[in-house]
């Protein structure tokens, strides 16, 4: 299993005890980065969407896909790309995010994926 996270926390608190893929970039770009991966036959192992954050409300996302790719499966890739359409819908509710806010989605991202781990 190898997280996808654009979360600088996520990154520092977990790269040691699992594979952490991390690329900074917003919302979107996580989610078309975990879609080229199931293109190369990655499985999605949570759901991109999950949690009670809407998508573009938060600039912060992780998602457990399988440690490597395999057969392409078609249940992820439609997911992620369903995921991709859904966020597209939402406009960047924060443009301008203070410090403490971007330090606040960060640790609720981290705690959703503590959850799923």
């Amino acid at each position: 299993m190898q997280i996808v996270t654009n979360n600088p926390l996520v990154r520092e608190k977990l790269q040691d005890h699992y594979a952490v893929d991390y690329a900074e970039g917003s919302f979107g770009e996580l989610l078309v980065r975990v879609r080229d991966k199931a293109h190369l036959g990655y499985r999605l192992l949570s759901h991109p969407l999950s949690g009670s954050v809407k998508p573009n409300e938060t600039p912060y996302k992780s998602v457990l896909i399988s440690d490597g790719p395999g057969a392409l499966d078609v249940e992820s890739l439609t997911i992620i790309e369903n995921s991709i359409l859904t966020a597209d819908k939402f406009p960047v509710k924060y443009p301008q995010m203070s410090a403490k806010m971007r330090a606040d989605f960060q640790l609720i991202d981290y705690t959703l994926l503590q959850s799923a781990l």
